[in-house]
């Protein structure tokens, strides 16, 4: 196949294979076979979880770009444009070089069929392979064992945390999940737990495969004092840190875990303090508790808005506790999700926080429809206060909406497909 736009190619990838996700390594391992790909010599490390994981890779790459380190980065989704997913030294990749593995990736694959994201991993793996970096982060796409970027073994492995989500390929219960999630581990290497609440099938796993196992609040821990913060890890004690620059008190806990990973990988990536606290100070990325208020848009109105992609209950629930933390304002929530999302348990987590919500319908086969969102939100017995069928209309509802019900903050969530093009319409 040949197509010279990028925008064609990835509408191709979305028709060729017949599931949208379709978890499994061998067709992609088998295009890696025949590409002649061979694994980096570099450290790579890899971040799975159910929230915190596009913080943490984040983290990571503020902190060893700091170091002077030469840092790929691969996460997903994006969120406005495909480009943001692969990263090389803070470079998205350019729609050009994308097109260009897209192709290479097509002649070698000949009648494997892929699913979209494995294109995407391929042609990351294949960017970072020619790049000459020093370290790899990949963020895994859904699970971990059976996901694509598993097949690239991981020097140090990191899960955020457990939560509730895809529950159709990852199973019901925590310690299913938790199985998936740990398939990431490798035997005799690093594996970092980001939470202090761990379902057993993580260190089942890890002793099982024969991984390190480092826990948070066990292995590692930190603390908070006002604007600074401290971390420790056996004899290990930093003190005076700066808050690292992501919105959100749940960016120490990332935090925290990121500074375990560097501390883990030091013998091979040795990192200073003062990288470290200048990564901290200066990393980015949007979309996380992103505040942004009414003289700092183009938009003009009295509300501020807070966009967070929070899209299932765990997330949700961090959401809503950081919202609560700040002054109590009266909300609207444009809200819009896909549709294997747990919608009331992420309501249920954010009704005390948001007095009206206004459904949208995304773009997409997986989205939920406008229609149905407002009756799963009625069932949830939260006021919905209209319907909105796209993005724009949604923006334009909630200006004319907070002028005339007195909104203070528009608050937008539950999808990367939601908060993205909200930034777009915001230009902001």
């Amino acid at each position: 196949m040949r197509f010279t736009a990028l925008e064609d190619w990835l509408a191709w990838q979305e028709t060729l294979h017949p599931k949208s996700i379709d978890l499994g390594l061998e067709r992609v391992r088998n295009v890696l076979e025949r590409l002649n790909w061979k694994p980096p010599s570099c450290p790579v490390i890899t971040v799975a979880g159910t929230k915190g994981k596009g913080s943490s890779v984040a983290i990571l790459d503020s902190i060893y770009r700091a170091a002077g380190y030469r840092v790929g980065t691969f996460t997903s989704p994006h969120l406005r444009r495909y480009n943001e997913r692969i990263s090389i030294v803070g470079r998205q990749i350019t729609s050009t070089e994308l097109c260009v593995l897209f192709e290479r990736i097509d002649d070698a694959r000949g009648d494997i069929s892929l699913t979209y994201f494995e294109f995407n991993a391929l042609a990351a793996l294949l960017a970072f392979d020619t790049a000459k970096l020093d370290v790899w982060i990949l963020e895994v796409g859904m699970g971990g064992r059976l996901d694509a970027v598993n097949l690239v073994d991981a020097d140090v492995a990191l899960v955020t945390s457990i939560g509730i989500d895809h529950t159709e390929w990852l199973g019901t219960d925590l310690n299913s999940i938790a199985r998936e999630k740990a398939g990431i581990f490798r035997c005799g290497k690093p594996a970092v737990f980001g939470s202090e609440v761990m379902p057993e099938a993580i260190a089942d796993v890890a002793k099982q495969v024969g991984a390190q196992l480092f826990l948070a609040g066990h292995d590692f821990h930190h603390s908070q004092q006002i604007d600074r913060w401290s971390w420790s890890m056996g004899q290990i004690a930093l003190t005076e840190l700066p808050l690292p620059a992501i919105e959100g008190s749940i960016q120490l806990d990332n935090a925290s875990s990121a500074i375990a990973v560097v501390q883990l990988l030091a013998p091979r990536v040795p990192i200073t303090m003062q990288a470290l606290v200048q990564g901290l100070r200066l990393v980015r990325l949007s979309g996380r508790f992103q505040v942004i208020t009414p003289d700092a848009r183009s938009i003009r109105s009295h509300a501020e808005w807070i966009l967070d992609v929070a899209h299932n209950a765990l997330s949700a629930e961090v959401l809503a506790s950081h919202l609560q933390a700040r002054k109590r304002a009266k909300t609207l929530a444009i809200f819009g999700v896909m549709g294997d999302k747990d919608v009331i348990g992420m309501v249920n987590a954010l009704s005390a926080q948001v007095d009206c919500w206004l459904p949208v319908g995304l773009s997409g086969s997986r989205a939920l429809p406008a229609s149905e969102l407002a009756e799963r939100l009625r069932e949830a017995r939260v006021r919905v206060i209209g319907i909105a069928q796209n993005i724009e209309q949604a923006c334009q509802q909630a200006l004319e909406l907070s002028s005339q019900h007195g909104f203070e903050r528009i608050l937008v969530c539950g999808s990367f497909m939601t908060v993205g093009p909200v930034l777009d319409w915001l230009q902001f």
